[in-house]
């Protein structure tokens, strides 16, 4: 439910009801498939699904909006074609992504010359409960 929102957001107000239904279909299956890529292939801890929800539903959204905001698919009509609207929904998604980059790059850095961004070997095998918390979690 939450990547058909995600994804259809960009194109809300822009596609008709035949093009919402694609865009949804669409995110289902382009988002449950990059879920799996990240936690099944790559082994990436994303415990909310965040990247392959919000990230690759958001690009997913779009840059399908490009194509179904056509008034020929009975939307709400573009001065462009759809090949050039899809383009320049590309170089949109380029740009947020390099923005993103860059300025979790940069972030991070500053971060990492207050308080490190791991946690040590020794503190994982205590449990972070313990170390960073200072509380039992489980009573076993």
């Amino acid at each position: 439910m939450v990547a058909g929102l995600v994804t259809i957001t960009p194109a809300s107000g822009f596609v008709g009801p035949m093009g919402a239904l694609v865009i949804g279909i669409a995110a289902g299956v382009v988002c449950f498939s990059a879920t799996q890529l990240i936690k099944v292939v790559l082994h990436i801890d994303d415990s909310l699904d965040v990247f392959p929800v919000h990230g690759v539903g958001g690009a997913l959204g779009t840059v399908l909006t490009g194509i179904f905001a056509a008034e020929g698919l009975g939307a709400a009509g573009m001065d462009t074609s759809i090949g050039e609207q899809v383009m320049i929904q590309l170089v949109a998604v380029g740009f947020v992504v390099a923005w993103v980059l860059i300025f979790t790059w940069v972030t991070l850095k500053l971060v990492s010359l207050v308080t490190p961004l791991r946690v040590g070997q020794e503190d994982k095998i205590e449990g972070l409960d313990i170390t960073q918390h200072e509380e039992i979690s489980y009573h076993l």
